[in-house]
């Protein structure tokens, strides 16, 4: 039986994964998952491990107010309320994608600017300023927070076993950010699958992930991987046109709840 083995929430983009039980959906994927980024203060651009490997040692803790608890060593604890509605709107580029969205204000902007080490803003999307997804893939009214494209990010637990049996040491999921691991099915089932259902919730599966160097960043310690892996075995096997494809991408269709150990039907 295919089965929900595992549930992922990164309330910071970039920051420490989450591991949940159950959580809701909302229009934008699982509550509170990306819906806070660090931008560089001068050019609003987005920040992540890719050139801030410490960001992986960073807790940014969702709570059911919307708002964030920061913390890490050697930092103090800092509670960042949800920005309301008069709070400063900021411009901010994340890839292609350029938008105005609250900032979480100075308090805020000291303590990830002591973290990050250089002049850095907090900033947070609500659903009604989230971004498009990716053009050519899924629907025109597709939303997503701060996530690199989807809202949804799903690998079977088979996938990432094939690829340590071939790296000759076992790799953490975590390495790969996703949302959903699925239990039960063959090493990259989810490669033909198009739609899903886990409890009440459908799932359309509307892209393959590419993989970049943040998979080689230890999430445990934010130390990269001498051997640079698990990305060169993934270029001997999984290597497409458009880039080193690891884990689905996936839009939900509706709002629900979701809870480690649900079964996964397979819609088409």
């Amino acid at each position: 039986m295919l089965r929900l083995s595992a549930l992922y929430r990164y309330p910071l983009k970039s920051g420490k994964g989450q591991a949940l039980q159950q959580v809701g959906l909302d229009k934008l994927g699982l509550d509170g998952d990306r819906r806070w980024m660090l931008v560089d203060e001068p050019s609003g651009r987005f920040l992540t491990q890719r050139a801030f490997a410490h960001m992986s040692q960073l807790s940014a803790i969702w709570n059911n107010a919307g708002g964030l608890t920061l913390s890490a060593a050697g930092h103090p604890t800092l509670d960042v309320p949800l920005p309301g509605s008069d709070a400063e709107l900021r411009g901010v580029t994340i890839w292609r994608d350029t938008l105005r969205v609250p900032d979480a204000g100075d308090e805020a902007a000291a303590w990830v600017s002591e973290f990050i080490g250089k002049p850095t803003r907090l900033v947070q999307v609500p659903v009604a300023r989230a971004r498009t997804t990716a053009s050519g893939y899924g629907k025109d009214d597709d939303k997503v927070a701060f996530a690199d494209g989807f809202p949804l990010l799903l690998i079977g637990q088979a996938s990432l076993d094939d690829l340590s049996q071939r790296i000759g040491r076992p790799m953490e999921m975590l390495r790969f950010r996703p949302n959903l691991v699925i239990e039960g099915s063959e090493a990259f089932a989810e490669d033909g699958w198009k739609r899903v259902r886990i409890g009440d919730v459908e799932l359309r599966v509307v892209k393959s992930c590419s993989r970049c160097i943040l998979t080689t960043i230890d999430p445990q310690t934010g130390e990269r991987s001498a051997d640079r892996q698990p990305l060169t075995a993934l270029e001997a096997y999984r290597k497409e046109p458009d880039g080193v494809m690891f884990g689905q991408n996936l839009v939900n269709d509706g709002v629900g709840r979701l809870e480690v150990g649900m079964p996964l039907t397979i819609l088409e």
